[in-house]
């Protein structure tokens, strides 16, 4: 039987043309991503309390609002059991459109929802089924997007590569930060009549853009080998848990960086704002922390290409541990300098140290046949553990002891954990990507196979 077309390899110059373009989707599809959660973060630490939850005591308000946000969070180990299964059987270019879609179809949604004072009780339960269907597609989009990018990478810069959908995040931050630093300026009556709804509508421009790369974009090769040989996985959720320890060391690995990342952006306007700083001192500080995770990122994931990613997300989770207090502290001084200097050490470079090599090291844990399944699973399990709950915690916390100690607490934990995983990883830089690369040090445990 002659090789099918779709298997067939590409001359080199459309291979790096192809790479570019699925870097370059990868890239606006984590953007929109971080886009609608941190847009939805940062206005529900704003005015969510307000106007979904109103009568309620500011405080309750506040943890109601964020309670909402962690729905998403719940949500997004289904979105990743889901679109990773027909990721793994049928292909991931067609559920990578889908999950765009549904992404930022939700939030945009969102920026049309009545408010309490409106409809009532529906009020908070359309928000809260927008958000579950927001985390649902986001649940299946990173995994994705990240293995599409490893996938077509080849064996030598991985880690590079992948940096290009990690840069998402701080890309998407930089353009939540602006859109909501333009509306908190409007006078508070109007940002809490239409205002806050702005970011939200926006959205549909940036999934127009990624819409069209995206379907520009080829299938992964690695795939349509596993296609063309029909040795696709029935049921990819079976195949990972059959043998769980790469999923359950994967959601480890991760939660030091989502821990991090939520206490320093989301939660940080709420907790800053509340102890006296101005909305656009809080607004400047995540943007200028958001710069230097760009250039952190690529930096951190190349370097893991070097020495291997155990030694990059190791260094970067013992910093954000190390860093975890001295960055309250600057926070709790009520400077508006030493509050820039605190993000930018505890998220610019601690937390996008340990983020950078991740996309590339989840995705190489598992085997073709399974990896959209497993990677996303064990990202996701991570975001809902690291990031979902802690804003609500901490403010819970917060609220009791009255000052940021608990907050520091959680980041340190969370690297903590990150830190002890790693010991128990397989270094994965020079693994081959169609064998089995989550190999355990003991010799008794199992191995996901390609």
């Amino acid at each position: 039987m002659p090789p099918s077309p779709l298997a067939s390899p590409p001359p080199n110059r459309e291979r790096t043309r192809q790479l570019r373009r699925v870097a370059l989707s990868g890239l606006l599809g984590t953007a929109v991503e971080f886009y609608d959660f941190l847009v939805y973060g940062t206005v529900a630490a704003l005015v969510f309390g307000e106007i979904f939850f109103p009568g309620a005591d500011p405080a309750v308000g506040t943890i109601a609002a964020f309670g909402t946000f962690a729905a998403g969070y719940v949500a997004r180990p289904l979105g990743g059991v889901l679109f990773g299964h027909f990721g793994d059987l049928l292909g991931r270019k067609s559920v990578l459109l889908l999950t765009m879609g549904l992404m930022g179809g939700a939030s945009f949604l969102i920026g049309l929802l009545p408010t309490y004072d409106t409809i009532g009780v529906w009020a908070p339960a359309l928000l809260i089924t927008l958000r579950v269907v927001q985390g649902i597609a986001i649940g299946g989009e990173w995994g994705g997007a990240t293995l599409m990018v490893v996938e077509h990478a080849g064996e030598r810069r991985r880690g590079l590569w992948s940096s290009f959908t990690q840069m998402g995040a701080p890309l998407g931050s930089l353009l939540s930060t602006a859109v909501v630093t333009f509306v908190v300026t409007l006078p508070k009556d109007e940002f809490t009549a239409w205002g806050w709804r702005v970011p939200f509508l926006l959205s549909v421009v940036l999934l127009g853009v990624g819409l069209f790369v995206r379907l520009k974009v080829v299938e992964s090769p690695l795939f349509a080998e596993v296609k063309q040989d029909r040795a696709e996985s029935r049921l990819p959720i079976l195949d990972v848990l059959r043998h769980p320890r790469p999923v359950l060391l994967a959601c480890c690995v991760g939660i030091g960086a989502f821990t991090a990342q939520s206490l320093l952006t989301s939660y940080m306007i709420a907790y800053a704002t509340g102890i006296g700083y101005a909305r656009p001192q809080v607004l400047t500080a995540l943007t200028v922390s958001a710069c230097v995770a760009l250039f952190v990122l690529p930096c951190a994931s190349a370097l893991s290409d070097k020495v291997g990613r155990r030694p990059v997300v190791l260094a970067g989770a013992l910093a954000s541990a190390a860093l975890a207090f001295p960055v309250l502290a600057l926070v709790d001084s009520r400077s508006p300098g030493l509050l820039i200097l605190a993000v930018v050490l505890g998220h610019g470079i601690a937390q996008s140290t340990m983020y950078g090599p991740l996309g590339a090291l989840l995705s190489e844990m598992f085997g073709t046949r399974v990896r959209y399944t497993g990677a996303s699973l064990g990202y996701q399990g991570a975001t809902l553990i690291g990031a979902g709950f802690s804003p609500m915690i901490a403010t819970s916390l917060v609220a009791g002891s009255g000052g940021g100690t608990p907050v520091a607490l959680l980041i340190c934990g969370g690297s903590l954990i990150t830190a002890l995983t790693v010991c128990f990883v397989r270094e994965t830089s020079k693994a081959s990507l169609t064998e089995a690369t989550e190999r355990p040090t003991a010799p008794h445990t199992e191995e996901i196979t390609a």
